[in-house]
């Protein structure tokens, strides 16, 4: 019989996908694994979630491909699933925008929801109940004890994008704090990465260390996606670094070439754009 006492958690990973790979996939299952052996916590689910084309990063390949390659990727898993909510947006959405939708829909699951739903909430807490859909306001934490039924949404990561978030403009102080505050983060480490001096040396994430999360990669692996490219530039096998699907799906759509990695070459992240703009107003 399941636990009830245990923290149902829902992991959701955003980023490019670019192509997605393997690695990719380790850390869903590296998550996975870290959050079962903890004895508290039970993963029900796995998004991957790629980002929109107006993103804007040199080398990105349309959506459409990124979306396909992931679901070919994903196909036999039965807990990790795509969804191309974020990546068939016209404009780039901060990721707290992405984790607010993702929290709306398992707060109200139903296919109505779009952004203007994807407000702030509160903490969700422990197992959910079966009950029918929800369409009430979201009240606060201690107002209801609805939330409560409500599964923890965490944002997964490497320790890449955490410690991206000390660039410049590149993030919303205020978002780094309702993400790490409000959801918690789950970041895949290599071994001997300092991610905890990064952690130490950021007040905000020092202040919320409880809610970050940092699992160890033991068994390394350095795939990447501008790896997968690079060798695909140069007419080098990607296979076993990619699922073999993908690489069919690849090479059916001859993706991937000096042409494509120079794919928004010289025009400035939308991240970048934005928030240094909204830093002016």
């Amino acid at each position: 019989m399941e636990d009830p006492e245990k923290t149902e958690v829902v992991l959701l990973a955003c980023g490019c996908f670019n192509p997605i790979t393997n690695m990719h996939l380790r850390l869903f299952e590296l998550a996975k694994d870290y959050f079962h052996e903890t004895g508290k916590y039970k993963v029900i689910k796995g998004i991957i979630s790629p980002v929109s084309d107006a993103y804007k990063k040199k080398g990105l390949i349309s959506a459409d491909h990124r979306v396909a390659m992931a679901k070919l990727a994903t196909k036999n898993s039965d807990w990790v699933e795509v969804d191309d909510w974020e990546s068939s947006q016209s404009e780039w959405l901060e990721t707290l925008k992405v984790l607010r939708y993702h929290q709306q829909k398992l707060l109200s699951p139903d296919p109505t929801n779009s952004l203007q739903n994807a407000i702030p909430v509160t903490k969700p807490g422990r197992k959910r109940k079966q009950e029918p859909n929800r369409h009430e306001p979201i009240k606060k934490k201690n107002q209801s004890p609805d939330i409560k039924s409500v599964p923890q949404l965490k944002l997964l990561c490497g320790s890449d994008m955490l410690e991206s978030f000390g660039i410049p403009n590149l993030w919303k102080l205020e978002d780094i704090t309702e993400i790490v505050e409000n959801h918690g983060l789950v970041c895949i480490s290599r071994a001997g990465n300092n991610v905890q001096k990064f952690i130490y040396e950021s007040d905000i994430l020092w202040r919320h260390k409880n809610n970050i999360h940092l699992v160890e990669e033991w068994i390394t692996n350095d795939i990447s996606s501008t790896k997968i490219r690079r060798a695909l530039r140069r007419c080098q096998s990607i296979r076993y670094l990619v699922p073999d699907a993908v690489q069919a799906y690849i090479e059916k759509h001859n993706l991937y070439s000096p042409e494509s990695e120079d794919r928004n070459a010289g025009v400035v992240l939308a991240p970048l754009q934005k928030n240094a703009r909204d830093s002016k107003n």
